[in-house]
């Protein structure tokens, strides 16, 4: 009973401030496509999967990785915060080089994607790549010792810097891709402001702590997995941006903005709920680990369940919102979109709604496997499901009759294709029904 209660406060603060968060950047993002237009915000998504590759590569994984680790050695009788200094080095280093990548690999990808414009984009999103690093390491390492206030707070800071200084600079300009650089300049000062809060609360920690020191390669092999497995779909993401605009050049001259609709107006709704549910993300993690690393499997996979079941509680809703008040929701918060364009988006909510759940149930299931140790089992659902996400990719988008539409098929196939794979290795071996054995469980005890 006392463990799930600290998984519930933990939840539930992760949740509280991800919610308020993500909202804060939710209607940034809504009112941001009504500022820059279908082609200023078709810029603005389409330099994001890069910085995503970019960003992942060099920090994503680097919290579940790093709360595992403390988690289980507190599960252990031990309390260290002394590998800290070995990865916030090593996460800078890293960070910095991918900085620099991003930075030298602007012009190439501006190419890629077939407009120029981008490259300044990628200019002024690229600073984030180094801050990005160091800040997960920081909330990692909170998160691990089931302290979820520095990293809900931190993600609120940044949403509210990012959109109170994204949306006064883009309205200083009616040019599209100016305005399109101005917000990507206010996401790199938004991360900045986050990681002075956090090294501010860290220093703190130190002066209270007796550090033991780790050795990078070990630090770093131990969250490889994690890196790896999180990082699959915003390199999916990033070959979107490539093979969706590609594709849909060959019959329309709007592929740009119909992408930019896609990724900007419709999965900024249905991210939503994974994003909501981040919040038992953070916080299964160090529980299924403590209780892996006591070596009570059964109590790993019942916190699995408790996480999914929040999961479900939050994401199907959202869904059955997103499905029946599409038309609503859009002309609502799209009211600067032309008929054409508002019509699309209310299809794509439509067609994208069950997205809603079983993307924010993959990012959960993943989030169990990391802290069961088993991270290599997630990558290796999400790579079969993006295999099977870009060969319906090349054969439904290619139709005109589709378009666009074909993309949003080929994601609902490839998030249900990841829950399934990921629910099978969360309870692989367990001979137990997952949702029902976790809930029997858990009501015992309680």
């Amino acid at each position: 009973m006392i463990r799930h209660a600290k998984f519930v406060k933990g939840a539930a603060v992760m949740t509280g401030g991800f919610l308020i968060a993500k909202a804060i950047g939710a209607f940034y993002r809504i009112s941001l496509t009504g500022i820059l237009g279908g082609y200023g915000i078709g810029l603005y998504q389409m330099a994001y999967p890069l910085f995503l590759l970019f960003l992942t590569f060099s920090s994503a994984g680097i919290p579940s990785a790093l709360s595992r680790a403390v988690a289980a050695e507190r599960a252990r009788g031990r309390e260290t915060t002394g590998f800290m200094n070995t990865a916030l080095r090593l996460f800078a280093l890293i960070g910095l080089s991918g900085t620099l990548l991003m930075c030298a690999a602007a012009l190439v990808m501006s190419d890629l994607q077939g407009d120029r414009n981008l490259t300044a984009c990628y200019y002024a999103l690229a600073p984030s790549v180094f801050l990005v690093a160091l800040v997960s390491v920081l909330r990692g390492y909170f998160q691990g010792k089931n302290d979820m206030l520095p990293t809900a707070f931190s993600e609120v800071v940044e949403q509210t810097v990012k959109a109170g200084f994204g949306y006064a600079a883009a309205l200083t300009t009616s040019d599209p891709v100016r305005g399109a650089v101005y917000a990507l300049l206010a996401v790199s000062f938004s991360e900045l402001v986050a990681l002075f809060y956090l090294l501010r609360k860290f220093a703190g920690e130190r002066r209270v702590k007796s550090l033991r020191r780790t050795n990078a390669y070990s630090l770093f092999y131990s969250v490889f997995p994690a890196m790896a497995a999180a990082a699959l779909l915003p390199l999916s993401r990033t070959l979107d941006s490539i093979v969706i605009v590609r594709l849909m050049s060959e019959y329309t001259s709007r592929a740009v903005s119909l992408y930019g609709l896609y990724t900007g107006g419709v999965m900024s709704l249905v991210d939503l709920p994974a994003s909501l549910t981040g919040g038992f993300v953070a916080a299964a993690i160090p529980m299924v680990s403590a209780s892996v690393s006591r070596g009570d499997g059964d109590g790993g996979r019942t916190n699995s369940a408790l996480a999914l079941l929040f999961t479900f509680a939050v994401s199907v809703p959202c869904a059955l919102i997103l499905f029946f008040c599409a038309s609503p929701i859009v002309r609502l918060l799209y009211s600067g979109l032309g008929e054409s364009e508002m019509n699309t988006v209310v299809s794509l909510v439509r067609l994208s709604s069950v997205s809603a759940v079983t993307l924010a149930a993959v990012n959960t299931l993943a989030a169990c496997l990391t802290g069961m140790g088993r991270a290599k089992s997630a990558a290796f659902s999400m790579l079969a499901a993006i295999c099977v996400k870009f060969a319906l990719q090349w054969l439904l988008v290619s139709d005109p009759s589709l378009s666009v539409g074909g993309a949003a098929i080929a994601a609902n196939v490839c998030y249900l294709v990841a829950f399934f794979l990921n629910s099978f290795y969360t309870w692989k071996g367990s001979g137990k029904t997952p949702l029902i054995a976790g809930a029997r469980k858990n009501t015992r005890e309680a």
